[in-house]
């Protein structure tokens, strides 16, 4: 393993391994105005929240690394403590990519990029009409990391209105995953795009005490089948089933296939019965899994 001390990197070279390493990152595109008036529109991918009561957005216009300078949206928000945090969708990432092109202050990105300005309701800097989500915020603060190349601005941004594209939402009235198609900051000139094929359920073991992988058989933890992944999801289980609930799983049908071709062959009979588990897993039968791994 390739071990770095940070201190022996120069800020590029910082930048690179971080940028690639912590991602993907969700994308801040900041609507900001200055004192007279010019309208500002930047991508920050340095950007989540951080609190729900009071609901809080954190992003960080950072001192650019090749000359130390500040953004304009930076210099914005100390101005006018307002901003727009709009959300970025596959549908509009090439012209938010051309809206952080380094334009003269003064010019306006949502014209350069053919984005469609939106009348704030509470605060002075505009909306962009195309993002699906937008936040309209009032600047809490703004906290300075350093004055070196590449130091970060945290800017605390209060989240007073939310404004949602209907056709993102649900049956319920909440925000659908699947429709939002949200992307992702990665390194270097990389995206990642939110769809249909690589969305994933994890269950959240908060309503419930998962008994831990360290509950499970040795032959279950270090098995050669079975995935790390594979078992967080057994341990996430409440309890261990009995040893009734355990011996009556082998009259499954798939279950006393595997057993009655291996009488005998104790190594295949395991290998199989955790590549049978491994199945189930894969179709959210975690309990099922459980037993068969446990026969």
């Amino acid at each position: 393993m390739l071990t770095l001390n940070t201190s022996d990197l120069t800020p590029i070279e910082l930048q690179n391994y971080l940028q690639y390493a912590i991602a993907p990152r969700p994308i801040c595109f900041a609507s900001t105005i200055d004192a007279e008036g010019n309208i500002n529109l930047s991508p920050f991918s340095f950007f989540n929240m951080f609190s729900t009561n009071p609901p809080i957005c954190i992003f960080s216009p950072s001192r650019r690394v090749r000359d130390n300078t500040t953004k304009h949206s930076l210099e914005n928000v100390l101005q006018v403590k307002e901003c727009v945090i709009n959300i970025v969708n596959y549908d509009m990432v090439q012209q938010m990519s051309l809206a952080s092109t380094e334009y003269a202050k003064g010019v306006n990105e949502f014209e350069k990029a053919g984005f469609t300005m939106l009348k704030s309701d509470l605060v002075r800097p505009p909306r962009v009409a195309e993002a699906p989500v937008q936040f309209e915020c009032v600047v809490n603060e703004v906290i300075s990391l350093g004055d070196h190349h590449g130091a970060g601005n945290l800017v605390l941004a209060e989240i007073k209105v939310i404004h949602i594209n209907e056709a993102i939402l649900d049956e319920n009235g909440r925000i659908d995953q699947h429709k939002i198609d949200l992307v992702a900051r990665l390194g270097g000139d990389w995206y990642c795009r939110v769809t249909n094929d690589n969305l994933f359920k994890v269950a959240k073991p908060l309503a419930k005490l998962g008994i831990g992988v360290d509950r499970l058989p040795h032959s279950v933890r270090f098995s050669k089948v079975l995935s790390g992944n594979d078992l967080g999801m057994l341990g996430n289980v409440e309890h261990l089933p009995s040893d009734e609930e355990i011996d009556l799983i082998s009259t499954h049908i798939e279950v006393k296939e595997v057993l009655d071709a291996t009488i005998g062959d104790i190594t295949n009979r395991e290998r199989e019965l955790h590549e049978l588990a491994k199945k189930f897993l894969h179709n959210g039968a975690v309990e099922l899994a459980l037993k068969v791994v446990l026969l």
